[in-house]
């Protein structure tokens, strides 16, 4: 096959990278570093591309911003692709405020250029669009809550297994980013909808891994790890830092997006999270790193939450398994924190 990943020195594109080069498919990645623009130097994802150039047999790197409609073009009347993967973003909700041009252009316009490329010149292709949790917007939080001593969970028996597809979308607090993506992923809908395009729309709760530059406003396992390997001082956002995420590892993120390309469902939704069983607080996982470590967490408590933040998020994953009965969690959140804190320890 020929891919097209975008986004392809970040967490996702990265793992997409590799695992599509190592099956011998020709993978043409497009990524101009704006997460060091995003984020500073700290964000800055040079040393992972470095390592897949000096890792992969197929891979082709284009320093290409997904907004420069003539430069995707010419990359699309190149190459007839049969894979996209579009995991290109500005990820962050609290920088989105600071940038909201070039947040919407990113999320929302770049997502169209790339639909409407395939559209023209790769028709047949499958086009996965990396969405997030945050279409939801902070609705999520009107339902009724346990405190419990560590973390928040769901007092309702019908969100036991967290929030699924069926969720509203409107009329709540996104953030400027949750907004963006929001449109991105609505127009991702319509092109495997009306048009009949093989999209799919991945709705991610936490990705983490240990290829990702996580950084305060992105990144939350990967940043929380990094703070305690260098003895730093790690700061909770409100909610008694009980606040809970699921997390999923980046390698079953592209197992996800390999069974819907074997049997793409046009304009299909799915919610992909670590579920239930990768579920942690922020409390709970500042104990974890600290005993699979050895080393001691130092953090500061600020009341004032972040706007539109979940208070807990837990993605429900029935209907991705339903569709997908082939694919599962493969990694625990013991194994993602192990081999983040050894791969934190070699760059230390």
């Amino acid at each position: 096959m020929k891919v097209l990943v975008t986004g392809s020195s970040g967490l996702i594109g990265s793992e997409a990278v590799r695992f599509y080069d190592k099956q011998g498919h020709a993978v043409f990645g497009v990524d101009n570093n704006m997460r060091m623009m995003f984020f500073g130097p700290k964000g800055d994802t040079t040393w992972n591309l470095k390592q897949l150039l000096d890792s992969t047999d197929n891979f082709i790197h284009l320093d290409v911003d997904i907004r420069d409609r003539k430069a995707l073009e010419d990359i699309f009347t190149e190459n007839q692709f049969d894979l996209i993967i579009h995991s290109a973003a500005q990820p962050s909700h609290d920088k989105a405020r600071d940038i909201p041009f070039v947040d919407f252009e990113v999320n929302a316009v770049g997502t169209l250029n790339l639909l409407e490329m395939t559209r023209h010149y790769s028709p047949d292709a499958v086009f996965i669009n990396m969405s997030t949790n945050k279409v939801y917007g902070d609705a999520p939080n009107e339902l009724s809550l346990v405190e419990l001593e560590k973390r928040y969970d769901y007092a309702d028996p019908q969100y036991q297994e967290g929030i699924d597809e069926s969720f509203r979308i409107d009329q709540s607090t996104h953030s400027l980013f949750g907004a963006s993506k929001l449109a991105g992923d609505i127009v991702a809908q319509e092109y495997g909808r009306y048009f009949g395009l093989n999209v799919g729309i991945f709705r991610g709760g936490c990705l983490t891994g240990s290829s990702h530059s996580g950084v305060e406003l992105h990144g939350f396992l990967s940043y929380l790890v990094k703070v305690i390997m260098a003895g730093g001082k790690y700061h909770i956002f409100g909610y008694k830092g009980k606040q809970v995420r699921d997390n999923i590892h980046s390698y079953d993120v592209i197992q996800a997006f390999e069974s819907f390309r074997k049997n793409p469902r046009p304009g299909e939704v799915y919610n992909l999270g670590g579920g239930r069983q990768n579920s942690i607080s922020i409390l709970e996982a500042l104990e974890m790193v600290e005993d699979l470590s050895g080393k001691k967490a130092h953090w500061v408590y600020e009341e004032q939450n972040r706007i539109g933040d979940h208070i807990c998020y837990i993605s429900d994953l029935k209907k991705l398994k339903t569709h997908f009965s082939d694919w599962s969690i493969t990694r625990s959140l013991e194994d993602i924190l192990k081999e983040m804190i050894i791969a934190e320890k070699k760059r230390i």
